[in-house]
């Protein structure tokens, strides 16, 4: 019999890195190749970088795909120095994958992801699930709740959005985001970009920037229309930056929170 553990089980080693196994079945593809298939991934937290990363057991890696990197970046990545090119489905990706400089983690094998950095593996699985950007922290909850709260949004003073049903999206490290029904926001203010994201959390995002343009930053707005499962709540609704527009919740002005999303939204300047 094993006793489950009751605390997070991170350990941390002498370079500052945070990690823990992950029970969850990985697997990590460039084109139809697949390159991980790992049923004993490990996360990886690299100092002052918010989300993690994976990183795998040789064995259960394609070495056979990977050859010692032309152009090493040295020095990323934690003081990494041994990088590897990896040569798949047709084409050569350099330093796409890499080992971290702590004896803890020296036989394991950590990858880029393309739609993270714009280079690495494309395609990400955890059990059938397809996954983007970066692992699911598992320490972090996304909560999305209806509400009844009265929610006002007023962008360079003109109110943009007013509502008694949204749905307030509790996500850890981040400020409440309020999603507003279509029909409560005045579109005919907002234009459409081509602009998109993509959540590990919540799905894929479409934006919309403030017609009027002034010193709003663009792609101020945005919607999920296909969410993951989880945040089923919020589909097709509509959030405001917090950072950037004047939001009144039950009759009490939010204070403009300052978030990692704060630097891209300090200037009008386009994408």
């Amino acid at each position: 019999m094993s006793t489950f553990p009751t605390a997070r089980a991170v350990r941390t080693t002498p370079e500052g890195l945070l990690w823990e196994p992950s029970a969850r079945w990985v697997r990590g593809l460039k084109g139809d190749v697949t390159v991980v298939d790992s049923r004993h991934p490990v996360l990886v937290w690299e100092p002052d970088v918010p989300v993690p990363l994976y990183a795998f057991p040789r064995a259960e890696v394609r070495e056979d795909l990977l050859c010692p990197a032309k152009n090493p970046p040295t020095g990323t990545h934690t003081g990494s120095r041994i990088f590897y090119d990896l040569e798949a489905d047709g084409e050569t990706v350099e330093n796409a994958a890499w080992t971290f400089p702590a004896a803890d983690l020296a036989d394991h094998i950590a990858f880029e992801w393309f739609r993270r950095v714009g280079r690495g593996l494309d395609h990400w699985y955890e059990e059938e699930e397809e996954i983007f950007i970066h692992p699911r922290d598992p320490h972090k909850r996304v909560d999305a709740i209806p509400s009844s709260r009265h929610v006002v949004v007023q962008i360079d003073g003109t109110v943009v959005a007013d509502t008694r049903r949204p749905v307030l999206l509790f996500e850890t490290g981040l400020p409440t985001r309020y999603y507003i029904p279509r029909e409560d926001v005045r579109l005919d203010l907002l234009e459409p970009t081509d602009h998109s994201t993509g959540c590990p959390y919540k799905g894929t995002a479409r934006y919309w920037s403030w017609r009027a343009g002034a010193d709003v930053p663009p792609n101020i707005v945005w919607s999920y229309p296909d969410p993951l499962p989880a945040v089923g709540a919020v589909r097709g609704l509509l959030a405001f930056f917090n950072e950037a527009v004047g939001i009144i919740v039950d009759g009490e002005p939010q204070e403009r929170p300052v978030t990692p999303f704060t630097p891209m939204l300090s200037s009008p300047s386009p994408e």
